[in-house]
């Protein structure tokens, strides 16, 4: 017969104590809303801004803890520092800590890019706005080439993997194979080599020193236990909260409204977003511009611009995108009531899947870390994305340097040819200074977009063509 311990529910009671109240609720709502007002610079610098807080200044969470959950947020479709800031608030504050993480992540960006949206519908013909643009475009150009460097560095780890990029760079620019199909095929094709070559190459290291222990011991976070009751729960709430808002549009609008069909079209965008913003908005430019003609080419670069300028992820672009569709298209509704509502759905409908991804995956984390299968068609998704990017930037490139191109169809190639006649020199001009800032002075995406777009500025009130 074994004996009551009552030091055992002593400890057990101190633990749950831990997990509730070391970092109040309060407390940990202020540093993510602090957080949220830094989130500049594309994913590298809101991980950046995250691991400065949580981990060196504030010591909440450990290193390996933070790459742990890095390392699964990159995994999925979406923007991942999004999501690792929910993750992250979940290990610390359970569901509602997760929820307050996301959700602020996200907030002050949007509410930007609405503005933003709104001044430029409204004052976007003058000259002062064009001059402005014209200096940002090709700044986001060499911002582009720069993700291209970069994510290449750290997904091209053996020759496969640069044939796979190839492979999805001439998909896209050469034969206009679908976004998605590209990506399954890429992870088809990771899996392939993986199962022949053995195990793909970590992107990270495994181990990492930490020097100061963190204040919560990895025990000692937030965690639920996986079970099939727990993620019928979070499916069902996110289906819910996905389907309320689209029903309710499709019975006030229409089925053929334009807020439906962004609505649409933009869940299933959020599906397939491995790699971040800059993998998927060559297939949403695609779509936006030669499909349902929501804005022009040139207003896609603007939007990046916009994007690259205000807090939270990039993939906010896409509510520019919405709004500008939806002003243009707005069927029965005011244009401006439509700009709005098409852009809060398209928001809503882009970020819900985050919060599913992470509530419902956090659990088997561990499991899904130790699946090398897993790994190696991962590993192909992002050697895909690298190609995808690259497109990303032949496109821009094409539409910021020069005033009109054309989409040719030769046989199964589709190939975008630029009008010799419409070449922009000052845009040529600005880029290579942008590639000059950003490469050799190493200045921030932010602080590059700004000079450019003063001398955009400059340009303009010089009298120099703009458009």
């Amino acid at each position: 017969m074994s004996r009551h311990d009552p030091t055992t529910d002593t400890t057990a009671t101190a633990t749950a104590s831990r997990r509730r109240d070391l970092i109040p609720l309060r407390e940990a709502t202020r540093a993510w809303f602090l957080i949220s007002l830094q989130t500049f610079g594309g994913p590298a610098g809101q991980i950046a801004v995250m691991q400065r807080t949580l981990v060196d200044e504030k010591r909440w969470i450990g290193q390996q803890r933070f790459l742990h959950a890095l390392n699964y947020c990159m995994l999925l479709p979406g923007p991942e520092a999004q999501q690792l800031a929910i993750y992250t608030g979940w290990l610390l504050n359970g569901t509602l800590g997760g929820l307050i993480a996301g959700v602020l992540f996200v907030l002050p960006g949007m509410l930007a890019m609405l503005g933003l949206a709104a001044i430029y519908v409204a004052f976007g013909t003058t000259t002062i706005v064009l001059a402005v643009f014209a200096g940002i475009a090709p700044a986001v150009l060499a911002v582009v080439i720069q993700a291209v460097t970069r994510v290449a560095k750290r997904a091209l780890t053996r020759p496969a993997h640069w044939a796979i990029a190839v492979a999805a760079f001439g998909a896209l620019a050469l034969f206009g194979i679908p976004f998605p199909i590209v990506i399954a095929a890429a992870g088809l094709a990771g899996w392939a080599v993986g199962r022949r070559g053995g195990h793909a190459n970590p992107d990270r290291p495994a181990t990492t020193d930490e020097k100061t222990p963190p204040l919560i011991a990895d025990d000692a976070l937030h965690a639920d236990a996986p079970s099939i009751r727990r993620a019928i729960l979070v499916l069902g709430a996110g289906l819910l909260a996905w389907a309320v808002p689209m029903v309710a549009v499709v019975v006030f609008t229409g089925r053929g409204s334009v807020v439906t069909e962004q609505g649409m079209f933009f869940s299933g965008t959020a599906l397939v977003t491995f790699g971040g913003a800059y993998a998927v908005l060559a297939y949403v430019a695609q779509k936006a511009v030669e499909t349902y003609g929501w804005l022009t080419p040139g207003e896609m670069v603007r939007g990046l611009g916009l994007a690259e300028t205000t807090p939270g992820p990039l993939i906010m672009v896409v509510q520019f995108v919405a709004f500008l569709g939806a002003y243009r298209h707005p069927g029965d509704l005011d244009p401006w009531a439509a700009a709005t509502l098409g852009a809060l759905l398209t928001t809503w409908v882009t970020f819900v899947p985050c919060f599913v991804f992470i509530f419902l995956g956090a659990p088997y984390v561990e499991r899904l870390r130790h699946n090398h299968h897993l790994t190696a068609a991962l590993s192909g998704i992002t050697a895909s994305v690298v190609g995808v990017i690259a497109n990303l930037a032949l496109y821009f490139a094409v539409h910021t340097l020069f005033a009109d191109a054309t989409l040719l169809h030769w046989g199964p190639f589709h190939l975008l040819i630029p009008e010799p006649g419409s070449f922009r020199p000052l845009a040529l001009v600005i880029g290579i200074l942008a590639g000059l800032m950003i490469y050799r002075l190493g200045w921030s995406v932010l602080r590059t977009l700004g000079v450019c777009a003063l001398l955009g500025l400059a340009a303009g009130l010089a009298g120099l063509p703009v458009t």
